[in-house]
């Protein structure tokens, strides 16, 4: 039973016994497998993104081989009961059935067999993670059948392996090395460096040879019958959903790891039939810089996964006009046709069998950060889309990647070779020659780079680890490139030049210099350049238009700041949540303006009183007398008085939230165990100092297990008499003097800590006492707000009684998280994190976005309660979680007013505010 709730719970319906389970019922009737032509390209949650591409294409009249998918629907019945649903078996006999008559053959038959493609096709693309077997129907029986048919006997044996090596590792398990190296044996043997030079009987030989490795590994001879092979391989598919490499991509990208994969299975067309037969992919835009153009790959007399692998150098897709111009024309119509029809960058695989052109695949392309923000605007250029649907189409991430720094090109620096530019960006490590390595290097504290002949899907994790990635093999379509722009990793392919020998962990330039692993290396993923050594970086052009260093309108401003620009300026139009900045000193204020922040939300003012104020703050909480507080209060008024100043005149006309004073303890106090020492070492010496032996026993009756939950915040306030009243006079002063020097300052005081409102009340009262003084003396009127930061669960839940001494609430979601989950941060993420977020316990860190469910709940129940009693209560976050791209979105739907982060990351809140407020429209309109 405990099984059925676990997977009931994973399918998001409730564990009911399964004779009454309505869910199972439904999913008894349902229809499991679909026909290329029922399907559309909205029905990816069911058809998968490549199914219903695939669907589409065919619904527009394009050239697709026939074919039908299984459903993730099945694939989730399969995943979470350990077989395939009962219905499916004859639903798919009933589409092989159509499937045959409409192509005249028979899957696996004799004289002429139907071959047929299984593939993965998740909702969302997952580039090499999941399973493909391609020639599903070969056999010794019908291997010589293909070859009369096709008159060509080496193309029938070399798809023949090609099945056995796919099957044999995809679907039996066996170590795909094994095939790797019979193959590279048979191609010594020869003397030749490329399969394609492998003959018939070379290739009949690697068959026997292929087979006899599954028999070794397996304990079972390679399936002779068809229907087996494709109802092992559709298996094999379902359970690629799991595999690690799925699950760290899933992570990686954030996908729900319940969705499930569709299986398709298409008849096969052939690549690898000779010079006039091939197979490639192509973008209808540059996916690395969003440049219109002819961009792509092709591969004559190849198959499948042969361009994507980048086990052979490609040549570029405008040679096929050249090669095949027939070809060329019509895949030239039908890009601009998918473009057209789904008003984005297509990513399209497509195969040439002896000149008639087939479509394989399209999808919306994964793409760098720079090139989504110029397509936007292209596209809206183009009549294609608006600027609310320009602004979908990129994100915050991206937005931050554009702000990295880039590499002096003025420096002196070293270059030994050039490859494809396939993911941009600046990268700088060490060189590393395999996945264990960059991981492990990584864990320590290096940077490195992944350099590889070519990447596979095993090599994620190093991909992950890695600043970079650089092959000697493939180019803008292989794996590496792929993958690495869909994380935003600088990616450098193809360079040819450079010979990469892993075993040997070590690559050699043209020239004969040897990079070793260890040696520094650094490549640019926007020129292809690789470098020996450390080239200095220098800001970036978005970060320079972001500072005011760089006109957007300028004629000579970068494309793709005038990209940013047109997106930033309608995003800053739509949005509702007003973003400002954590910032704790006039120049971070500053910047923080420059970035566009709104205000400062957060003014941590424990961080003034670092370096050389700590003893201050020392002696203030040890004082022994009112006298010796006194005196250490006069001593910090003025410095407090002093920051504010400068805060109030970065921020003239905004708001400035000041947060009294919220340091754990321990933060200001001396060690208790350094001191503990050296007063031992003095009392064995016998000249113990009667200040250390004083303080030590201060330091003692202080002393707190947990600081976090101790003496600290409003706490602190109420125990040390005039602390907070001190702070409230120095802001309202320095307040006073700049609206007297004809300034417009506008402070909020936030008292942290809060868990119940008489705590609120009592310093409020004293705030209020205090800041009428000021006003008095000054002949001023300051309209000064104050309120506290709701960042204990108590204070969420009460927040209606809250209310009635607050003129604002800012949730601190950082203490908020550690409260509502019991975690301690500064602990958690390096003890138990990473095993949380492989278990899938954590999709992410609630550090790092806040968790909608738990501490969410208490976001959105006190923001309700709060305006319930005060409808003109002001909202804001001042936690990490307002620069979180996701966060910000929730924040916007929580009906907050505000969000703050630091500066760096105001640009991605604005552009994320803008985001949810036009994704929240478009929902209202529909």
């Amino acid at each position: 039973m405990f099984l059925a709730v676990r997977a009931a719970r994973r399918r998001g319906v409730s564990a009911v016994p399964e004779t009454q389970d309505p869910h199972v019922t439904q999913l008894s009737s349902a229809k499991f497998v679909y026909d290329f032509t029922e399907g559309n390209k909205d029905l990816k949650d069911l058809l998968g993104g490549k199914g219903a591409n695939l669907a589409e294409m065919t619904n527009l009249g394009l050239p697709v081989p026939p074919g039908f998918v299984i459903t993730t629907e099945a694939c989730k019945v399969y995943l979470d009961s350990g077989s395939e649903p009962a219905a499916l078996r004859a639903e798919v006999s009933e589409h092989l059935d159509a499937l045959e008559q409409k192509m005249g053959k028979k899957l696996g038959q004799a004289d002429d067999p139907l071959l047929v493609s299984v593939r993965s096709g998740a909702k969302f693309s997952m580039p090499g993670m999941m399973d493909t077997v391609l020639n599903i129907g070969l056999s010794d029986a019908s291997v010589s059948g293909l070859a009369a048919q096709a008159g060509d006997e080496r193309f029938a044996w070399d798809s023949y392996r090609r099945l056995i090596q796919m099957f044999g590792k995809t679907v039996l398990g066996v170590d795909g090395e094994l095939f790797e190296e019979a193959l590279e044996e048979a191609k010594q043997a020869k003397g030749i460096r490329v399969d394609i030079e492998l003959d018939a009987a070379d290739l009949k030989s690697l068959v026997a040879h292929f087979k006899d490795i599954v028999a070794k590994e397996t304990g079972r001879d390679f399936p002779q019958e068809p229907r087996e092979q494709m109802d092992l391989a559709v298996r094999a598919v379902f359970d690629s959903w799991n595999t690690d490499r799925a699950k760290l991509y899933r992570r990686q990208e954030r996908i729900p790891g319940d969705l499930g994969t569709a299986v398709n299975v298409c008849s096969m067309v052939f690549g690898n039939l000779g010079p006039d037969s091939g197979t490639g992919v192509a973008f209808t835009r540059d996916p690395a810089s969003g440049h219109q153009g002819v961009y792509g790959d092709y591969l004559q007399n190849a198959q499948g996964e042969d361009v994507v692998a980048g086990i052979r150098n490609t040549v570029p897709l405008a040679d096929l006009e050249q090669i095949d111009k027939a070809s060329y024309d019509q895949l030239m119509q039908i890009m601009e046709t998918l473009e057209t029809h789904y008003k984005d960058l297509c990513d399209i695989e497509f195969t040439i069998e002896r000149g008639k052109l087939w479509m394989l695949q399209t999808r919306v392309g994964k793409r760098t950060a720079g090139a989504a923000f110029r397509i936007a605007t292209q596209l809206v250029d183009q009549g294609l889309i608006d600027e609310a649907e320009a602004l979908q189409r990129v994100n915050g991430a991206q937005l931050a990647q554009l702000m990295f720094p880039r590499f002096d090109l003025g420096a002196k620096s070293e270059m030994i070779g050039r490859g494809i530019a396939a993911s941009p960006g600046a990268a700088v490590g060490k060189a590393v020659f395999d996945s264990y390595t960059a991981v492990k290097w990584s864990r320590s504290g290096e940077k490195v780079i992944l350099i590889r002949r070519e990447t596979n899907p095993d090599d994620l994790n190093g991909m992950i680890a890695a600043e970079g990635i650089l092959t000697s093999r493939g180019g803008k379509t292989s794996h590496a490139a792929v993958v690495a722009r869909g994380m935003g990793k600088t990616c450098v392919c193809g360079a040819e030049e450079l010979e990469v020998d892993t075993k040997s962990r070590k690559m050699t330039t043209q020239d004969g210099t040897v990079i070793e692993e260890g040696d520094v290396v650094s490549i640019d993923g926007s020129s292809g350049k690789v470098y020996i050594g450390e080239v200095p970086v220098v800001p970036s052009p978005v970060v320079e238009y972001f500072e005011g260093r760089m006109h957007a309108g300028a004629d000579d401003a970068d494309e793709l700041v005038k990209a940013v620009h047109r997106i930033m300026a309608y995003a800053d139009r739509v949005r509702r949540l007003r973003v400002r900045a954590n910032a704790d000193n006039a120049e971070d204020a500053a910047r923080a303006r420059r970035f566009g922040a709104q205000g400062i939300g957060l003014c941590r003012t424990e961080h003034m009183f670092l370096g050389e104020r700590r003893e201050m703050v020392e002696r203030l909480i040890l004082a022994d007398t009112e006298s010796d507080r006194d005196a250490a209060l006069s001593q910090l008024l003025p410095l407090q008085k002093a920051d504010f100043i400068e805060l109030f005149e970065s921020m003239d006309g905004l708001p400035v939230t000041v947060r009294l004073l919220d340091p754990p303890l321990h933060e200001f106090l001396p060690d208790i165990t350094e001191l503990s020492v050296r007063v031992a070492l003095a009392e064995a010496r016998k000249d113990a100092n009667e200040n250390d032996l004083r303080l030590l026993q201060a330091v003692h009756k202080l002393h707190e297990q947990n600081p976090m939950l101790g003496l600290r915040g409003v706490r602190l306030g109420l125990v040390i008499p005039g602390l907070f009243a001190m702070q409230v006079r120095a802001i309202a002063e320095a307040a006073a003097e700049r609206k007297n020097a004809k300034g417009d300052p506008r402070a909020e005081i936030m008292i942290p800590l809060v868990g119940t409102v008489q705590e609120l009340e009592i310093v409020r009262e004293e705030a209020e006492q205090v800041i009428a003084e000021v006003e008095k003396a000054h002949g001023v009127n300051l309209k000064l707000t104050l309120g506290t930061m709701i960042e204990l669960p108590r204070a969420a839940l009460t927040a209606g009684q809250i209310a009635e001494s607050a003129d604002f609430f800012s949730f601190g979601t950082n203490d908020l998280t550690q409260t509502v989950w019991g975690f301690s941060r500064d602990d958690v993420e390096a003890s138990f994190f990473t095993a949380y977020l492989e278990k899938g316990i954590f999709g992410v860190s609630p550090f790092e976005t806040i968790d909608k469910d738990g501490v969410g709940s208490l976001v959105r129940n006190a923001a309700a309660a709060g305006r319930a009693t005060r409808p003109d209560l002001k909202l804001g976050v001042c936690g990490e979680h307002g620069g979180d791209p996701e966060s910000v979105h929730f924040f916007h739907e929580a009906g907050l007013d505000y969000v703050s982060c630091s500066p760096f990351r105001i640009p991605v809140a604005r552009l994320e505010a803008g985001r949810a407020a036009a994704e929240s429209k478009g929902s209202d309109s529909r």
